[in-house]
């Protein structure tokens, strides 16, 4: 009997949770607790039964929306030619980085967000960084290892939220922050062509 009420806590938690990441991705900026209990069809006693406060309720959300992001990710190439890989990887990070700015927006107006969302973000960001360094491996291979690291760094940042949100904010559209991706990461891996002396 207790196992079905945590089951159902668990759900209902989840619920509420994912009722306030609708809101976030309608471009909803507040999450009063009506307005969330409304769209999870619960009552506010019940939202704030399950939440000490309302900053528990979004770190909860942003966690969730966090580990979701990992299950946007699919195996890229990493071997065959560097346009068609670097293609790929702009495809991927353009439609979840797109996806994760209404929450990455979210996270930044948190002062003090939760060691878990920390740690999922750490998380989030070291596993990108070594996804790129595995679909480049061939043209980061061909440097010394101060070189190979400089470049790593370079797609590394032109391949997160950071570089896609200065884009997108300057009045690209998605499909134009895509390109200019694209073209930054091919850019720089033409350094790895020209080994220095």
């Amino acid at each position: 009997m207790a196992d079905g009420r945590t089951e159902r806590g668990r759900r209902t938690r989840e619920k509420i949770a994912d009722a306030l990441l609708e809101l976030l991705d309608e471009g909803v900026v507040e999450f009063p607790a009506e307005r969330v209990a409304e769209r999870a069809g619960v009552s506010r006693r019940l939202v704030f039964h399950h939440f000490v406060d309302m900053s528990e309720l979004v770190d909860l959300a942003i966690t969730r929306r966090l580990e979701q992001l990992a299950e946007q990710v699919r195996p890229l190439p990493v071997t065959g030619p560097r346009g068609v890989r670097v293609a790929a990887l702009a495809e991927q990070r353009a439609r979840i980085l797109e996806w994760i700015t209404p929450a990455r927006l979210t996270l930044l107006r948190i002062e003090h967000p939760s060691p878990r969302v920390r740690q999922v973000t750490e998380e989030a960001f070291a596993e990108a960084r070594r996804r790129v360094a595995e679909i480049f491996a061939e043209e980061l291979g061909r440097l010394d290892a101060e070189r190979a690291a400089e470049l790593l760094d370079g797609l590394d940042a032109v391949t997160t939220w950071g570089a896609w949100h200065h884009w997108r904010s300057g009045g690209k559209s998605p499909q134009q922050a895509r390109a200019a991706m694209e073209a930054t990461v091919l850019n720089l891996l033409v350094s790895a062509d020209h080994p220095r002396a």
